[in-house]
């Protein structure tokens, strides 16, 4: 995608990610009617993205106990409470279209990836967290991963620019903490080692790149720019700018980029 510097701001300091999603769904239903149910009360109804985000949200988590109109109503105070909520999700979109082969417009996380959505219920249940609403927030926590399969506790602190790819049972625990740009694929798990209290989950900082299954248990700490392999299981420190592999996960090559988030190469060289 060719973007200006700023890629959230089009011509005249419009909203360039509503602008392309909105232009992106209209198109889409010129050449299949047949989503006009689906596509207006979630995009062309609204007037901006915090509007279709909120009704998208709402339209896929709501349940007997919590009405779609319940959680639309919910995500618009989180987001006029806290805009940096949508910046957050601007930035994961941009993440998504740029990392992702298969992705190469807004429309298609944003409507389809339940990486994408998942991850904006969980900042929505981090709002809920920090505002001392816990109970509200567990149960969106619990509903989130009855809709996506993915488990995000509330608590946990995710950064900017994030890829969740696929997402199937990704599971983030209650103290982790995961820096901006940083992308994982499905079945990874940042976890206790069951036996721990308190601060007991990994830190990752930004730039990391982890592969589909890999497992980081305990409060360990994975260093800026690292490569964690497919299958791993990471009980130990990783250094900045280093990959590992392997069960238990030991280091086996410095990485070949400053972030290997961004290029998402998950080949493994030893040195």
């Amino acid at each position: 995608m060719n973007r200006a510097v700023n890629p959230l701001l089009g011509k005249n300091g419009t909203d360039a990610i509503w602008e392309g999603l909105r232009k992106e769904v209209e198109q889409q239903l010129e050449r299949e009617p047949l989503l006009a149910e689906f596509a207006h009360p979630i995009v062309l109804d609204h007037d901006n993205f915090e509007c279709a985000l909120s009704a998208l949200l709402a339209q896929k988590l709501e349940c007997p106990a919590l009405s779609q109109n319940s959680l639309r109503n919910l995500c618009v105070e989180a987001y006029k409470d806290d805009p940096a909520i949508t910046q957050s999700a601007r930035l994961d979109l941009l993440a998504v279209c740029d990392r992702d082969p298969a992705c190469s417009q807004y429309s298609i996380p944003f409507l389809y990836y339940k990486g994408f959505q998942g991850l904006q219920m969980y900042r929505v249940s981090h709002w809920l967290w920090q505002h001392h609403r816990q109970d509200l927030a567990r149960y969106l926590q619990s509903r989130t991963s009855e809709t996506f399969a993915m488990d995000i506790h509330p608590a946990a602190q995710v950064g900017n620019g994030i890829l969740i790819d696929h997402a199937t049972s990704i599971v983030i625990g209650e103290t982790a903490v995961i820096g901006d740009n940083v992308s994982m694929l499905h079945e990874v798990t940042l976890g206790g080692t069951g036996k721990d209290a308190g601060d007991r989950h990994p830190k990752i900082a930004g730039g990391v790149l982890i592969g589909a299954g890999a497992k980081i248990l305990g409060n360990v700490k994975v260093g800026e720019g690292a490569k964690i392999g497919a299958g791993s299981v990471v009980l130990d420190d990783v250094l900045a700018h280093y990959t590992v592999a392997g069960v238990p996960a030991r280091p086996v090559s410095s990485c070949s980029t400053d972030q290997p988030a961004l290029e998402m190469d998950h080949s493994l060289t030893i040195d």
